[in-house]
């Protein structure tokens, strides 16, 4: 039997094309039909990308022209997919804190390498440099800065900004703060899933009257998680920078940090890798050095990832001392601690300035559905 291309086309309006209000032929989902005696060849394009979509369709074009037309006509179904963009109200975008001028995300990959402790003195260095400083205390589950700066029993209190009421953050050393342990009693545990700790965060960062600061420091927990990403949901990160000890199980999570920041749908600058407790000095052999955890791998991890290194803090007694007191040790003059932290932070803050010239202004990133919460392979 000779097949009509038009009965055909008459046949394929009965169906509805999957995702699509109006049928296949209406919708323009049928690209072509080529007919020849009893053979078809039908070419369709749809926008759903599942497989189930993909046979249903096919499925429905045997059965409809098997059907309405020829029950014995040979016929070819050339499904493409063409999946539409995604949509933009999936997208999360975050916008900058009037007033802030760089956000710099302190992070490391793995607790207990003195990433809290590097925030505090670079806060305060800076602060003695004339900048205006803020520290977010992001670690909502281990928060320090309350301790460091000797404020553990202040509260923040409310202002009106325009109408609204808005956290004025504590201030000590010339350094405003805000931190989760300003609302929890100090033997209070915070028992909270992510959703409720983004909250938290998001508050502290919107909700708070930070006035005009050049820099924001931000003390992110450690690992490459939940928190992470909210925080770069909702900020448009200047550049982040990794701590790190020179050991072995220390560089492979720094390592890991990194590449957080690096992948491709986070894309944050890193402005460098920090090497702490570098190295140990007896105070009676001060031409000394001894490399407790290892020598220069956080150094060596930097040029192995074309990153730059930033410099090192050595393992000093009193930099320990002076964080539990809430005295930052960089407010120790003329001291081996002062000197490296202010070498330190000229450096972060160079390298602010190379970003800022070489690189457009950060935007929060656009993490949808599903990117950006996977392993990065590197």
């Amino acid at each position: 039997m000779k097949l009509n291309k038009q009965e055909i086309l008459k046949a394929l309006e009965t169906i509805t094309a999957p995702g699509e209000g109006q049928n296949m032929v209406d919708s323009g989902a049928v690209k072509n039909v080529v007919v020849f005696g009893d053979e078809v060849v039908v070419d369709i394009t749809i926008k759903n990308p599942s497989l189930q979509a993909k046979k249903r369709t096919e499925v429905d074009i045997l059965k409809t022209i098997h059907d309405k037309v020829y029950e014995k006509a040979k016929i070819k179904v050339n499904v493409k997919v063409e999946a539409p963009e995604h949509p933009k109200a999936n997208v999360i975008k975050g916008e900058p804190i009037p007033g802030i001028q760089n956000i710099i995300a302190v992070a490391s990959g793995k607790g207990g390498v003195g990433k809290s402790t590097v925030t505090a003195n670079l806060a305060v260095t800076l602060a003695k440099m004339g900048f205006k400083v803020g520290v977010l205390d992001a670690d909502i589950y281990g928060p320090s800065m309350p301790i460091m700066f000797d404020v553990e029993s202040e509260r923040p209190l409310a202002v009106n900004i325009d109408g609204k009421s808005k956290m004025k953050p504590i201030e000590n050393y010339g350094v405003k703060m805000l931190s989760i342990g300003f609302f929890t009693e100090p033997n209070q545990a915070v028992v909270w899933r992510g959703p409720m700790a983004a909250k938290a965060l998001n508050q502290m960062i919107f909700d708070a009257h930070w006035g005009e600061l050049d820099f924001l420091l931000l003390d992110l927990p450690p690992g490459t998680g939940d928190i992470h990403l909210s925080i770069m949901q909702s900020l448009p990160i200047t550049g982040a920078v990794v701590v790190s000890t020179p050991q072995n199980v220390a560089l492979a999570d720094a390592k890991k940090g990194v590449a957080m920041f690096q992948q491709e749908s986070i894309s944050v600058p890193v402005l460098g890798i920090i090497e702490n407790m570098a190295y140990f000095t007896p105070e009676e052999l001060p031409d000394n050095k001894y490399y407790i955890f290892g020598k220069e791998g956080a150094k060596n991890l930097a040029e192995d990832l074309k990153v730059p290194f930033l410099g090192e803090i050595p393992l000093v007694q009193s930099i320990r001392e002076a964080g539990d007191v809430g005295r930052p040790a960089t407010l120790q003059i003329a001291t081996p601690s002062e000197q490296a932290f202010e070498t330190l932070t000229k450096n972060i803050v160079q390298e602010v300035v190379k970003r800022n010239e070489g690189l457009p202004p950060t935007e929060a990133i656009k993490i949808t559905t599903m990117a950006g919460c996977s392993a990065v392979k590197k």
